[in-house]
């Protein structure tokens, strides 16, 4: 099975549990979730949101916290899944902004415009598609987020440039991904990234810096905002076969969530 279909099936089954009102991270296809997604919203934000939409919380970070959005501005949320974060951003630029959501697995936009029905926010369109070739026109954007959805591609560089066709002149680009400090040897690195769910696997920090400066973004930033522990991964690790202690020197650090920044040029030359 082809990375794209394994994602879609993965989240498309993780929807349907929700559905049913079971927390994603009980599902056996994500045993490898807490800690990576606890704790990511505040008591305020969960207050706001249908609860569906925290249920379908799936990222490792909390991209709509660490970003500026301004009333007016238009936002893209890449892998949308459940809808939280459009539904966060919608309300932050006002009924004179939007918040687009895509995403690729049928499930998860059914669940995304039931939330949204249930939050009653207008502002928001969910778009099916691929985050490798999104379907809105050119210098469209204001702002592009994403919650630990880019490492999942296959074709990251297509991922950044389809980012930044979209924004405008200005655009900004912040995005919560899985990122990898420094090197891990391969065997050990698939491990830990199963651990994270992380199907496609997560850039190494200076390979995803200069990615992102290859596709033409500048500012480019990353600011660590969870290190994942060993320890926090013992029990996984030691059912799938591994060593713990034997690697624990290699990996201790190593495996991170990281707030991204990149922001497009005023002026951009062909």
């Amino acid at each position: 099975m082809d990375t794209t279909s394994a994602v879609k099936d993965k989240y498309g089954a993780l929807a349907r549990a929700v559905k049913q009102n079971e927390p994603a991270c009980c599902d056996p296809l994500m045993q490898c979730c807490d800690p990576i997604t606890r704790n990511l919203y505040s008591s305020d934000q969960h207050g706001i949101l249908p609860e569906k939409a925290v249920l379908a919380s799936l990222g490792c970070g909390n991209p709509t916290a660490l970003i500026d959005l301004r009333p007016g501005e238009t936002v893209l949320d890449l892998g949308s899944g459940g809808g939280i974060d459009v539904l966060l951003s919608a309300q932050r630029v006002g009924p004179t902004g939007k918040a687009y959501g895509l995403d690729m697995t049928d499930e998860m936009l059914e669940l995304a415009r039931e939330n949204q029905q249930k939050a009653g926010v207008t502002n928001v369109e969910f778009l099916k598609g691929h985050i490798e070739a999104i379907p809105l026109p050119d210098a469209s954007v204001d702002v592009i987020i994403s919650n630990c959805v880019i490492n999942l591609s296959s074709d990251k560089d297509r991922v950044l440039r389809e980012a930044f066709r979209v924004l405008k002149p200005g655009g900004r680009l912040a995005v919560s991904d899985v990122v990898v400090r420094g090197h891990v040897p391969d065997e050990i690195r698939q491990s830990m990234l199963l651990w994270v769910g992380c199907i496609a696997g997560a850039l190494e920090e200076q390979e995803y810096r200069g990615k992102l400066a290859a596709a033409g973004f500048t500012g480019i930033d990353l600011e660590i905002t969870r290190v994942y522990r060993i320890e926090d991964a013992r029990h996984f690790l030691t059912e799938a076969g591994v060593d713990v202690d034997s690697i624990a020197s290699q990996v201790e650090d190593k495996f991170v969530s990281a707030f991204v920044r990149a922001t497009k040029p005023t002026e951009v030359h062909a």
